[in-house]
């Protein structure tokens, strides 16, 4: 991989990571009702879930959409129908008296299952794999790719843990709480709305 490349997949992946998506709509939810400390395995997660599917994809996995157009429709419909309920979840997050969050955060193996199931995932992974995979090589090429997204991902979506534990300072009555929570859920049902476009 030469360094003009390797720079490119740096920024992609930061670029990528940072900005709105269904992981970092709930890290941001997830910080206003839980806090940073109980939403650490959700960030771990997502970064190290991901990597690994980067790293899935670079292997191969990716090839499954070209030979099986139809594999990307199912994937279409069962992440919309789970980010629905997702959705729903957040929603729900606060109860109308008391204003604590009842449920629990994302632990690590859920978070790390739902990168499969996440579009802007998939996106970001088969476009890194495409553009930025090294030749030569089965195991590395891939590796290098996974370790970027790694190392710039999780860095990156503090940011939005954080955010959500600053905005939950501003959260003191069960109404503004629960108004954040709808308002969050409505944005996450807003992120599927590129990927039905995308398919019409």
């Amino acid at each position: 991989m030469t360094y003009d490349i390797f720079i490119s997949l740096i920024g992609f992946a930061l670029v990528s990571s940072i900005t709105p998506g269904p992981n970092n709509l709930m890290l941001m939810a997830s910080g206003a009702n839980f806090g940073f400390r109980r939403t650490l395995p959700h960030m771990l997660g997502i970064s190290l879930g991901h990597a690994f599917m980067v790293s899935m994809v670079g292997f191969g996995l990716g090839q499954v959409f070209e030979t099986y157009p139809s594999a990307k429709l199912v994937l279409q419909v069962l992440s919309s129908a789970y980010l629905l309920y997702l959705a729903w979840k957040i929603a729900n997050a606060a109860p109308p008296k008391d204003g604590e969050a009842h449920g629990t955060p994302f632990t690590f193996l859920q978070a790390a299952a739902f990168q499969w199931v996440n579009p802007k995932a998939w996106y970001m992974a088969i476009y890194a794999v495409t553009n930025f995979t090294p030749s030569g090589g089965f195991w590395v090429p891939p590796m290098i790719v996974a370790s970027v997204f790694a190392a710039t991902n999780f860095p990156s979506i503090m940011i939005w843990t954080t955010m959500g534990t600053q905005v939950k300072r501003l959260l003191t009555r069960p109404k503004m709480l629960r108004a954040f929570n709808w308002s969050m859920a409505g944005v996450l049902v807003l992120t599927l709305v590129p990927v039905w476009l995308d398919a019409a």
